[in-house]
């Protein structure tokens, strides 16, 4: 009968998240007792229940969406915690903090690599690697530590928030150290209206737009409409920003 068929599809992402989220409940468990932190017991998870591992989970387009979706949701729930005074007020540490860990890094690694017997394009794509962390791991990993509002949690912030940056300039140096320099100019000034361009949209947008949406929003005293407005707002600015290559962290 079609409605039991109905009823009986299988559906694979659902099996997959079932798995993760048992063994992950079982893991940082662990993790927890040997008093390891939780985001390694996560890592643990993926290593244990991956096609690398176990091969209990091999629908790993769905996963990833659905990990794109909480890193977004994990870093807009911090973000809300700060104001855009006071990430004015960061900008020293940003654009300070952030480039001495970026250049520095890419310098020593490219010394490295190059005793090793890389070649210099080589030796400068292993440094840019390498520079680079993962925000929404050591975000986490910062706000498990209770630090995030801490110097050492700031710091680490405008850091990551600097490495995020350097994405752009990273991306546009890659051609030319794969040898594929043509054009490179015309993109480099198409990326920088679309960074210019979509800066501005949020900018404008978090301080005339946003807070008149969810004034409006607020009044309706809805609690489901107000989060509901607020996730829309949060993914809208991700997809903006994944426009012009920025991650969506």
């Amino acid at each position: 009968m079609a409605w039991l068929k109905f009823y009986s599809m299988d559906i694979p992402i659902l099996k997959s998240v079932i798995i993760l989220f048992a063994i992950a409940v079982v893991v940082v468990l662990i993790s927890k007792r040997l008093h390891i932190p939780v985001i390694i017991g996560y890592l643990l998870t993926g290593m244990v229940a991956g096609p690398h591992g176990l091969g209990l989970v091999t629908n790993l387009h769905d996963i990833d969406m659905l990990a794109e979706i909480g890193i977004i949701l994990l870093l807009f729930s911090i973000g809300i915690e700060f104001s855009l005074q006071k990430f004015i007020r960061m900008k020293a540490m940003v654009l300070g903090g952030g480039m001495i860990q970026v250049v520095l890094t890419i310098c020593l690694v490219f010394l490295v690599a190059g005793m090793a017997g890389c070649s210099g394009k080589e030796s400068w794509f292993i440094g840019m690697l390498l520079a680079l962390s993962s925000t929404a791991i050591v975000i986490r990993v910062i706000q498990e530590s209770g630090a995030i509002d801490s110097p050492r949690g700031r710091t680490s912030l405008a850091i990551l928030i600097f490495q995020d940056l350097a994405i752009i300039p990273m991306i546009l140096v890659l051609p030319i150290l794969a040898g594929r320099s043509s054009g490179g100019l015309n993109e480099i000034a198409l990326l920088v209206i679309k960074v210019v361009g979509v800066t501005a949209v949020v900018l404008i947008g978090a301080r005339k737009l946003v807070p008149l949406i969810l004034l409006k929003v607020a009044r309706t005293q809805s609690n489901e409409l107000f989060l509901l407005t607020v996730i829309v707002i949060a993914f809208a600015v991700a997809w903006l920003t994944s426009l012009v290559g920025l991650s969506l962290a």
